[in-house]
């Protein structure tokens, strides 16, 4: 029971990486609040918390919305009292060159991927810093926030974004002792990893393969297990760091 009393608000927790998540920290303990633009998929992820025998509450929530933002960090507070973890998992992908990225699409990319990490911030780790144990934020970045790749600028400025600000908000509030790190997945076995299949006309396995020493897609798992590393105790002396998990292709 690592999360025990703990409360953790998952954005995007409707399926993949936010679904698996919210699932694995409920068995740890915590009383989970997913929510997602996709109002019927999150309550789905709340019923089966539910079910396992855990607690959660679900919300409809367009993560570029400030008046989302507020309206389930003040339901949080209301019916929790707390909120001990973020993790700020919502996201969206595409894979196009720079010539043909449209402005709409761009402003699409950076509204939720990056507008939506700063406003969960914003209202988030306020709360966090008046508690007496602080908290932790884990946000969603990508190795595409590390490293280039054809037909990533959009995408790619998104989670560079992302890694940069995870650094500047840990500097902010590290004497509140409120933690803020970064993760960065390379393809996993979800529907962005299912799109870029289909982008690359490649097989997952093929994919796999050219992408990283150890020939494969990562699984949601274990990206859930090093997000429940960070929301931990375990993790207490780390903030403003990147944790990649790639399969080693950041390395080659």
């Amino acid at each position: 029971m690592r999360l025990e009393g703990k409360v953790a608000l998952i954005t995007g927790a409707g399926a993949g990486i936010g679904k698996t998540t919210a699932l694995r920290f409920a068995q740890e303990g915590a009383t989970v609040i997913v929510t997602d633009i996709n109002l019927d998929s999150v309550n789905q992820t709340a019923a089966d918390i539910e079910q396992a025998g855990g607690t959660a509450s679900a919300f409809k929530h367009d993560v570029s919305s400030e008046d989302d933002w507020k309206r389930i960090a003040d339901a949080a507070i209301t019916q929790y009292g707390s909120i001990d973890i973020l993790f700020n998992n919502a996201g969206i992908y595409f894979i196009k060159p720079i010539a043909e990225i449209g402005l709409d699409e761009w402003n699409r990319m950076l509204s939720i991927n990056v507008t939506g990490v700063f406003l969960g911030m914003k209202h988030v780790m306020p709360i966090m810093a008046k508690q007496p144990k602080g908290g932790s934020v884990i946000n969603a970045s990508s190795i595409a926030g590390l490293t280039g790749a054809s037909g990533h600028v959009a995408y790619g400025a998104s989670k560079g974004a992302v890694r940069i600000m995870t650094k500047d908000a840990a500097v902010e509030f590290a004497s509140a002792n409120v933690r803020v790190n970064s993760i960065h997945p390379a393809y996993i076995n979800t529907a962005m990893g299912d799109y870029a299949t289909q982008v690359t006309q490649m097989s997952a396995a093929e994919l796999g393969k050219r992408m990283a020493p150890m020939g494969r897609f990562g699984t949601v798992e274990e990206v859930s297990n090093m997000v429940l590393f960070l929301a931990s105790d375990e993790s207490s002396y780390c903030t403003g760091a990147e944790f990649v998990i790639d399969g080693g292709a950041t390395s080659m």
